[in-house]
């Protein structure tokens, strides 16, 4: 099969903006976009090929055809006609809700849907931007809800200020927010569920607040104390470095320079390449495509080997 493009699906939000421009993308005038869902496999939001002899087909469509061709025998059979990632790029022009997501046997007796566990890849920042991660605090349901009917929440979580490649791994019930001046690639779980417990008392153009979950949101939070959300791992000259591994997906980063040759005939999946940084040139036996900075390809369960070559920083991702 061919490497796969998809024409980007954007999300107007509250707290979005522009800046996904300057990472090539052809926003919607006069609109703040928060969100380019850059593969996208959620029902009434299935991602469309842009390239090649497969271009106008959806990839619900691709999936029923070439099943464990496309996403491997063991995905198909798990997940079916499903695609399980979802890939985003974010803009934080100001700060998300704070929000939990519940974990696969939560959402599937509330919503008959997968949980939702992600991982964040700091792309780009402002100088004091920061984000919220887990509890600083022993914290139980009781104080929890004290600070929230306060309205001094964000006094209990953990805040980290961030640079450029950060990365931080989100697993279904950790409470967090993304912090305003912030761009994010995120890899998650195909899922769309999000209990929001917060939203800084903000109002909408029409003067409406956001629907809140808090009550949804109780049994969905990790109460315990964790440090370990900050999974940063400095990306290295011709080299894969593991970012993140659990049972949803694995994330590493790519620095290439010059060539690089990624063997996959061990493995029974697709494999995920968000660019980063630069442009790369991808080739297999079967075809070949350019990614810029900004632009996401999906190389097919079937591809034995990659060559990549050209000057980026990749994040790759599959299904272990």
């Amino acid at each position: 099969m061919q490497i796969l493009k998809f024409k980007p699906i954007y999300k107007e939000r509250i707290w979005g903006g522009r800046e996904l421009e300057k990472f090539g993308k052809k926003l919607p005038k006069e609109k703040s976009i928060g969100e380019s869902w850059e593969l996208s496999g959620v029902d009434g939001d299935v991602s469309v090929v842009s390239n090649g002899t497969l271009k106008g087909n959806n990839l619900s469509e691709l999936v029923e055809v070439y099943m464990g061709d496309l996403v491997g025998e063991k995905n198909f059979e798990k997940f079916g006609e499903e695609f399980p990632l979802l890939i985003k790029l974010i803009d934080a022009q100001d700060y998300l809700s704070i929000q939990v997501h519940p974990d696969d046997a939560l959402a599937a007796e509330r919503h008959n849907s997968y949980g939702k566990t992600e991982m964040w890849y700091v792309v780009d920042c402002q100088e004091g931007a920061s984000l919220y991660v887990g509890f600083n605090q022993k914290v139980d349901k009781a104080k929890y809800l004290e600070f929230l009917e306060r309205g001094e929440l964000e006094k209990l979580l953990r805040s980290y200020p961030v640079k450029k490649g950060d990365t931080f791994f989100i697993p279904a019930g950790a409470i967090h927010a993304i912090g305003k001046g912030i761009l994010i690639a995120e890899i998650q779980q195909t899922s769309d569920i999000t209990y929001r417990v917060y939203d800084f008392n903000r109002k909408d153009p029409n003067g409406n607040s956001r629907e809140l979950h808090t009550e949804q949101a109780l049994d969905a939070i990790d109460y315990s104390v964790r440090n370990d959300y900050n999974v940063t791992a400095l990306a290295a000259r011709n080299e894969v470095v593991r970012l993140v591994s659990c049972p949803y997906f694995e994330t590493n980063t790519l620095e290439v320079d010059g060539a690089m040759i990624r063997d996959f005939a061990a493995l029974d999946s697709f494999v995920i390449y968000v660019c980063i940084e630069g442009e790369v040139h991808l080739a297999t036996t079967d075809s070949a495509e350019t990614l810029k900075k900004g632009e996401t390809a999906l190389v097919p369960a079937d591809v034995d080997e990659v060559a990549i070559t050209g000057s980026g920083l990749l994040l790759e991702s599959y299904i272990p």
